[in-house]
């Protein structure tokens, strides 16, 4: 019988996983690499059980949102972790923002959402644009700062929707027009992502 170091024991055992880290702390570490750091600001994984892991997001929407994602991340997870988990659950009851976190939290910003489309339509803005032609009459185009009525309002918006989607992809499998993160990130539009589940 030989005498080992304490060192030389502690290899031993990290070796046969009995000091292995909780799968939750391993994962914890890695989470901003697996999401990326966007969807690391909105949620943080709060449990495995089961199975099933469990993450808290910022608001409903995030979880929506990553629901549609779920089987990616669900991937992306299990490659870091020893043990497989085998669904992932998104909600919003866990979510709290400690004082220290909120300082150093940065804000998201609404251009990294997949939908944005890099401009808004806002009704109070001055826009330049033809609306007599949708009643029939001769084109001329009429500067408003203030709707006056709502065939005005509709026409406006119709035309700034028909502007904002010339430029825009077609989705695959509807040819709808389609932002260009929605492409990149389901390879269709919400729409058709929705459908899926």
């Amino acid at each position: 019988m030989s005498l080992k170091s304490v060192n030389d024991i502690v290899s031993i055992l990290k070796a046969k996983a009995v000091l292995q880290e909780p799968p939750l702390q391993n994962l914890l570490q890695c989470w901003h690499e697996i999401v990326g750091d966007t969807i690391a600001l909105h949620t943080r994984p709060v449990a495995i059980q089961r199975s099933v892991l469990r993450v808290a997001t910022s608001s409903a929407a995030w979880a929506q949102n990553l629901t549609f994602e779920r089987q990616r991340l669900l991937i992306q997870v299990n490659q870091k972790l020893v043990t497989p988990v085998d669904e992932i659950r998104f909600s919003t009851a866990e979510w709290q923002i400690s004082p220290i976190s909120r300082e150093k939290q940065e804000v998201a910003l609404i251009t990294q959402h997949p939908s944005y489309l890099g401009e808004s339509i806002n009704l109070s803005d001055r826009i330049s644009e033809d609306t007599s032609l949708a009643y029939g009459g001769q084109p001329t185009t009429k500067v408003t700062t203030k709707v006056t009525n709502t065939n005005d309002a509709f026409v406006r918006w119709a035309n700034a929707v028909k502007r904002r989607s010339h430029k825009l992809p077609l989705c695959p499998e509807c040819q709808c027009p389609t932002p260009q993160g929605e492409i990149q990130r389901w390879h269709v539009c919400a729409l058709c992502v929705a459908k899926r589940f």
